[in-house]
């Protein structure tokens, strides 16, 4: 009896638990997001059958001005999916390609090293002369870019947590 117990109880875990990694992917994006995605799914599932395949994309591709794509290179795309790539696949694969920047922690503490006295701030002028001259250099115009989102004091010092905010959640006026 004990043994049969456990196994249901392992087989009720284990169901609960394929469920909670099957919606899984649902909880890494706000409900709008969510509903962006669901669009720009549709809009690829040409044939409207719920699975994006190769005709879809060549067909998105050809709305989109970009004939004679490569076979290899859709191919290539369906691969990444592992499987037919339904809505919820669509959605894992963009949560991949999305969680791809570092964890917020991580980018404070970067910033933090330009921030000795701890206030929360870098100068706008050091950091831009940084971006443009140190390691994968940016561009005046990819900088100036950024600036446009980052927010600053008064001072023209950037606010590097909400900037951290932002890389790491999205810019709130963007909605």
């Amino acid at each position: 009896m004990a043994s049969r117990k456990a196994g249901t109880r392992s087989k009720a875990a284990a169901t609960k638990q394929a469920q909670r990694g099957s919606s899984n992917v649902f909880s890494m994006f706000e409900q709008a997001q969510i509903q962006e995605f669901k669009e720009a799914f549709s809009c690829i599932d040409q044939n409207r059958d719920g699975i994006i395949c190769k005709s879809d994309l060549r067909e998105t591709y050809s709305q989109l001005g970009k004939v004679n794509v490569p076979e290899e290179e859709l191919d290539a795309m369906l691969q990444e999916g592992k499987g037919p790539i339904n809505f919820t696949v669509f959605l894992t694969l963009f949560g991949e390609k999305l969680n791809g920047t570092d964890p917020e922690e991580a980018i404070l503490s970067a910033f933090r090293l330009f921030d000795p006295s701890g206030k929360g701030v870098v100068n706008k002028d050091e950091f831009k002369q940084l971006l443009l001259t140190q390691a994968d250099k940016f561009s005046l115009a990819e900088v100036e870019q950024m600036f446009e989102l980052t927010p600053m004091d008064l001072a023209g010092n950037i606010d590097y947590k909400s900037l951290c905010y932002i890389i790491t959640h999205g810019d709130e006026k963007e909605e």
